[in-house]
C-alpha cells in the first residue's frame, strides 16, 4: 500500500518503521519543523524526521502537502502528529490514526498520562478514522493492555507501541477499500486528556499516598527540600507510604534515594525524615 505518514514523537517512530518493514511504500513523512534543541542555536529534527531520514523517505512539514498527493497515495497514517488534520485535507486522502486509549475514554493530547493519573486498570491502543473532531471518528481494530500498579509511563508507552504496531500492520495487511468505510461507531461518554500543565508535576503531599505514586509513575515529578527543587524519579509504594528510591537534586545527576538521603541527613520535621 502507498502510504503519507504524519507523526512527531519518539512514539511515532515505531509503527513507521513497522510500516515499512511490513512492505508498505511510505512516499512521504510530514513531521513538525525542526527546533532548537538546548541553549545553542543547532536546529533538531523531530524523532520521526530523523527515522524517516535513515528510512530514505522523503520529509516535509506542511500539512497542505498531502494535496499534492491526492492521486498518488492508498491512505494517510497518523500517529501523534500534534496537530489537527484539516477537513480540506481529509477530503483527498482517507486517514487513520493510531490513538493511545480506548476511545471514547482519553481523547486529546495526554491519554497515556492521564489513564495512569486516574488510576485506570487498563487502557488500549485504537486505529480509528481521522475525522474534523477531536479522536471522534469510528474504531476499525482495538488491543486492551492492562496498567499495572507499578506500571510507569514509559512501560506503559512501549506496552502501547509494542500492541498498536502489530494491531495497525494488521489491518493495512488489507486492501483499503474492504474496510476504510465501515467503522464502528464509538460508544460511551468521552473523557479527554488534556496536555499535563507544568504545575502537576508538583507533589502534593497533602494528596493520598496512591495519588502522589502515580504522578511519580507518570514522570517528572519534584518536590522542593530546603529551598531545592528534589526530582522524585521512581518510588515504592510501601505500607500506605511512598518511599522514593531513585532521587535527582537539583544541579546534580540521578542518584539511589538511600545516597541522597544519607547526605542530606533530613530532621524528623523535614520532608523523608522519618522514612
Amino acid at each position: 500500500m502507498r502510504l503519507v505518514y504524519f507523526g512527531t514523537p519518539e512514539m511515532a517512530v515505531p509503527p513507521l518503521v513497522a510500516l515499512v518493514e511490513a512492505g508498505h511504500d511510505v512516499v512521504r513523512v510530514i513531521t513538525r519543523v525542526d527546533k532548537k534543541r538546548g541553549r545553542g542555536s543547532t536546529l533538531s529534527p523531530s524523532p520521526v524526521k530523523a527515522a524517516a531520514m535513515d528510512l530514505g523517505i522523503p520529509v516535509s512539514h506542511d500539512p497542505d502537502d498531502v494535496l499534492e498527493l491526492a492521486h498518488s497515495v492508498d491512505l494517510g497514517v497518523v500517529v501523534a502528529f500534534g496537530r489537527i488534520i484539516r477537513p480540506h485535507q481529509l477530503e483527498v486522502v482517507p486517514m487513520v490514526n493510531l490513538h493511545y486509549s480506548l476511545l471514547p475514554r482519553w481523547r486529546g493530547a495526554a491519554p497515556v498520562e492521564r489513564a495512569i493519573l486516574a488510576g485506570d486498570a487498563e487502557t488500549g491502543v485504537d486505529v480509528m478514522r481521522v475525522e474534523a473532531g477531536l479522536d471522534t471518528g469510528g474504531i476499525y481494530a482495538e488491543k486492551r493492555v492492562v496498567i499495572g500498579p507499578d506500571t510507569t509511563a514509559h512501560e506503559l508507552r512501549e506496552s502501547l507501541s509494542e500492541a498498536g504496531c502489530r494491531l495497525l500492520v494488521d489491518t493495512l495487511s488489507n486492501p483499503v477499500e474492504d474496510w476504510i468505510d465501515d467503522p464502528r461507531p464509538q460508544t460511551g461518554e468521552p473523557v479527554y486528556a488534556s496536555k499535563l500543565d507544568k504545575a502537576e508535576f508538583e507533589i502534593d503531599w497533602s494528596q493520598p499516598a496512591v495519588d502522589i505514586h502515580r504522578r511519580v509513575r507518570v514522570g517528572g515529578a519534584w518536590t522542593t527540600f530546603r529551598g531545592k527543587r528534589l526530582k522524585i524519579h521512581t518510588a515504592d509504594l510501601v505500607d500506605g507510604a511512598v518511599v522514593p528510591t531513585n532521587v535527582q537534586p537539583e544541579g546534580k545527576g540521578p542518584m539511589p534515594f538511600d545516597a541522597w538521603r544519607n547526605g542530606a541527613q533530613p530532621t524528623v520535621d523535614e520532608p523523608f525524615g522519618a522514612l
